[in-house]
């Protein structure tokens, strides 16, 4: 904590140094986007897209997960959606998930989370309202496609990289499936059909730092 401390306190001189100029904060934000993302400390945002302050609207949650919307359970992550539509007017939305994702691997390995009951209920609450193709049980499912039987057993360097290449075809879907959820959102409806407003569906790479966007044509996730 003592480095993060001593950071803070030299934040306004690097900023200064950097060419930085936070003076016009003060008189409000207009960032260009909504950047949708998982809490993970590894994924940062302004680092991937070099964004400097006031240019990104960032929504961090476990698992970059999207909860449905209802008034009759607000939430804090529908409210900041609807502040980010409605209110500063974002052009684009990003939901960028990431490898090595818990919340979803959680999901892909059927883990025990009675430790910690509030994250199992979130992950529950996220997944069994999914709707649409791209519904976030479908990681389960490729699991058990996955794990039949093989005829000859596989290498432990060939069982990692299986379940990596699991866990990210679990994720790309994971992130569609958050793409849905907005969808469902009045304030992005709206948008969406007026044309002002796009969503994008990113993968980040977290030992690499690529960023693969998915691509409507043909359903994949290419490097940008």
């Amino acid at each position: 904590m003592r480095s993060l401390i001593e950071h803070a306190r030299a934040f306004p001189a690097r900023a200064d140094a950097d060419g930085c100029h936070l003076a016009p904060l003060a008189a409000g934000q207009s960032p260009q986007a909504l950047f949708i993302t998982c809490s993970d400390s590894r994924v940062i945002p302004s680092l991937i897209c070099r964004a400097q302050p006031g240019e990104l609207f960032e929504l961090r949650t476990a698992g970059n997960i999207v909860p449905a919307y209802s008034l009759d359970r607000p939430t804090g992550e529908a409210a900041t959606i609807e502040f980010a539509v409605q209110v500063l007017g974002v052009a684009d939305i990003v939901v960028c998930g990431h490898s090595h994702c818990g919340a979803v691997g959680a999901l892909v390995r059927g883990d025990d989370l009675t430790t910690v009951p509030a994250l199992a209920r979130w992950l529950a609450d996220t997944t069994a309202k999914a709707t649409g193709d791209h519904a976030p049980d479908a990681p389960q499912q490729t699991r058990h496609q996955h794990t039949r039987q093989p005829t000859r057993q596989p290498t432990r360097q060939q069982a990692g990289e299986d379940a990596e290449a699991v866990l990210t075809a679990a994720v790309q879907r994971h992130v569609l499936a958050q793409l849905d959820r907005l969808r469902g959102y009045p304030a992005v409806r709206a948008r969406l059909a007026d044309g002002t407003l796009a969503l994008h569906g990113w993968y980040y790479q977290v030992h690499t730092g690529t960023v693969h966007a998915h691509r409507p044509s043909d359903g994949t996730f290419a490097p940008l």
